[in-house]
């Protein structure tokens, strides 16, 4: 059975420099809720979770981002549940003590300091990386309905090259019976016609588990290329994963970068030279070891390749999309649309 995580690029970044954004943020939440028609109580959750998260953002380190986007889960009776991510990022002074900071009255700023306990009660899930000198990373998610399970966390932070509409970049993974299969897809260049094509590569996907056909990575990516041969073309890279195996299958084409990663030892999966949909003689299929409590980490050439998570202690337990927030808030290149997908086994916290 196939159960998707994620098929949606990050659909809101609001910057938060000064009062006014808090305001902004909070009308992107409610934006986003009315497109997806999202429950009532949750969204009025959610409104409150963002306001929190941004007032906190300006009082603590005077500037920084809330991104929002669409999840999916299932509950246990195997019915997809919808959910609302919001990620709340800042390179401010960071927390001593990140949990005495979530109790009620205790505050740096001299506020009531109830903002972190009223986000932690308000959300279904809730996480929090923060560390002296190097900043702070917030999770929260609001899903429709309650009792939702999910066997593998998925981050995703994908964002348009500043001052674009589109972001060139889509990125989607499901999970098919006790394995995942992902693709994370860079249109050339950036704008319309780069997300065009990164459009088409993940419509391969999904198409292919619309008819239960489960192809290898190899194989996807030659699918692919025909199916981009009207885009401009992409870089794609496509990773199954299978539990029972212990392995993980990989094919890239382009220049994304693939690796897993467990207590501190990365280890980095091929990607062949290419375009996917132009220019494409071989692909050629990896495989590497899966071990339990591994990351499997993605992303496109908007981050700089010198990534490490050496620098911050107890970052690789944090939920998936914590890890992929403080990647991007600290290694983006700044020149182009800029996309990191990690995921790992486990239900969140």
């Amino acid at each position: 059975m196939e159960t998707v995580l994620t098929a949606s690029r990050t659909e809101e970044c609001i910057a938060v420099n000064e009062t006014v954004d808090v305001a902004a943020a909070r009308r992107a939440a409610a934006d986003l809720t009315r497109r997806l028609a999202f429950a009532a109580e949750p969204a009025a959750r959610l409104a409150l979770v963002v306001t929190e998260a941004a007032t906190n953002i300006l009082k603590h380190a005077g500037h920084g981002e809330v991104l929002l986007r669409t999840v999916m889960g299932s509950t246990p009776a195997a019915v997809a549940v919808r959910g609302i991510e919001m990620l709340a990022i800042d390179d401010g002074a960071g927390m001593d003590d990140a949990q005495a900071a979530m109790a009620d009255g205790n505050s740096t700023a001299g506020t009531y300091g109830v903002g972190l306990g009223a986000i932690r009660r308000q959300s279904d899930e809730f996480d929090l990386y923060s560390w002296p000198g190097r900043g702070t990373v917030l999770r929260a998610v609001l899903w429709e309905t309650p009792g939702v399970r999910q066997d593998w966390q998925c981050g995703l932070v994908c964002l348009p090259l500043p001052g674009e509409r589109q972001c060139g970049d889509a990125g989607w993974a499901a999970t098919i019976d006790d394995g995942l299969l992902l693709v994370l897809a860079d249109g050339l260049g950036h704008g319309d016609a780069a997300a065009e094509a990164a459009d088409a590569a993940v419509q391969v996907m999904t198409d292919m588990t619309a008819s239960c056909r489960v192809l290898p990575p190899a194989e996807l990516a030659q699918r692919m290329h025909g199916a981009l041969q009207k885009t401009r073309g992409a870089a794609v890279a496509i990773a199954g994963v299978d539990v029972q195996a212990g392995r993980v299958c990989y094919a890239g084409v382009g220049n994304i970068a693939c690796c897993t990663s467990l207590d501190g030892q990365r280890r980095h999966l091929v990607s062949v030279n290419g375009i996917v949909g132009h220019n494409l003689r071989k692909v050629q299929q990896f495989e590497t070891p899966w071990q339990e409590g591994m990351l499997l980490i993605l992303h496109s050439d908007g981050l700089t390749s010198r990534w490490s998570l050496d620098a911050y202690p107890g970052l690789e337990q944090s939920h998936a999309a914590v890890i992929a927030a403080v990647l991007y808030r600290d290694f983006y290149r700044g020149r182009d649309d800029v996309s990191v997908m990690v995921l790992r086994r486990g239900e969140a916290g």
